[in-house]
């Protein structure tokens, strides 16, 4: 899922390109797109764009009159810049935005249909989507400590839930926690003062370095690869890689269609944290450290 550093690649992207521009048509291929009634997409033809913002990991277009359109691109949803008037790809294209400037073609890749269209009148209508997470990046030390400190969670959850923090999804939590060198597992109501410093301190690092990065790796071009796994992650997406601080193999837990990636020596102190499949067929086996998981593994050719 596109999280904070990608939303405001695509809104980098989409300034130079749509504002100003007038939103000619709205050609929606797929009815389940359109999550709203009132107005239709008819209503937002021919009306400039006035805004480009981000609300939580969606992207809001301000027209004209009032008038929003609120995008979430949930897992596999996908923005393309085209040629006005281009096709939309035809198993994943899902919407056609043909602004005065070129098209912007929404797509979404995998079976399961989750990404969302609303449109909507008046600013007042946007609080519908907001979640109640701080903004990490705008977020004083004793906000982020207050808002993490508000349930009993792991760092993990706590991280990725849009009620608590706006913007944080899977993948760059891990990045995160490694940086602050804290387990995921750490439940928000044993964490110290000190390491939710350190976590706050690497929130607005990690969030900030990687949106630099990337904003300068596209340059004026408009981003072709968003992804949840990038090259230069130190620990998402890498199982089994050494970690670049120690060389330590890269661990992960599997739960659901997620999994969560961390070093043991920087974030566990050398512990291997129970993944929920494996530990249900291990049980008392279950690796307890690195040297326990190699003896299980056996030597390799």
């Amino acid at each position: 899922m596109p999280e904070l550093p990608d939303i405001r690649l695509y809104l980098h992207a989409l300034e130079p390109r749509v504002r100003g521009a007038r939103l000619l048509e709205l050609r929606i291929l797929r009815p389940f797109l359109l999550r709203s009634v009132e107005p239709g997409p008819d209503a937002v033809a021919d009306r400039e764009v006035r805004s480009l913002e981000r609300l939580g990991k969606r992207i809001v277009f301000g027209l004209e009159d009032d008038l929003f359109v609120v995008i979430h691109l949930m897992i596999a949803g996908r923005f393309r810049w085209a040629a006005r008037g281009a096709r939309p790809p035809g198993k994943i294209g899902l919407a056609a935005f043909d602004f005065s400037t070129g098209t912007l073609l929404l797509t979404e890749a995998g079976t399961k249909r989750r990404a969302s269209l609303h449109l909507v009148q008046g600013r007042a209508a946007l609080e519908q989507f907001r979640r109640g997470g701080i903004d990490v990046e705008a977020a004083t030390a004793a906000e982020f400590a207050a808002a993490m400190r508000r349930e009993n969670h792991t760092l993990k959850r706590a991280l990725t839930d849009p009620r608590i923090l706006d913007g944080v999804g899977n993948a760059y939590s891990d990045e995160l926690l490694h940086r602050a060198r804290l387990s995921p597992l750490l439940l928000t109501s044993r964490i110290t003062d000190e390491e939710l410093d350190r976590l706050w301190r690497a929130a607005r690092d990690t969030l900030r370095q990687w949106t630099d990065r990337l904003i300068e790796e596209t340059g004026d071009a408009f981003p072709e690869k968003v992804t949840a796994f990038r090259p230069g992650m130190a620990v998402h997406g890498r199982y089994g890689e050494p970690c670049p601080v120690c060389g330590t193999p890269v661990q992960r837990i599997r739960y659901a269609e997620n999994e969560t990636n961390y070093c043991p020596t920087c974030q566990t102190g050398g512990r291997l944290l129970a993944d929920r499949a494996l530990s249900r067929l291990l049980k008392q086996d279950w690796p307890r450290t690195l040297e326990e998981l190699e003896e299980l593994r056996g030597p390799r050719a």
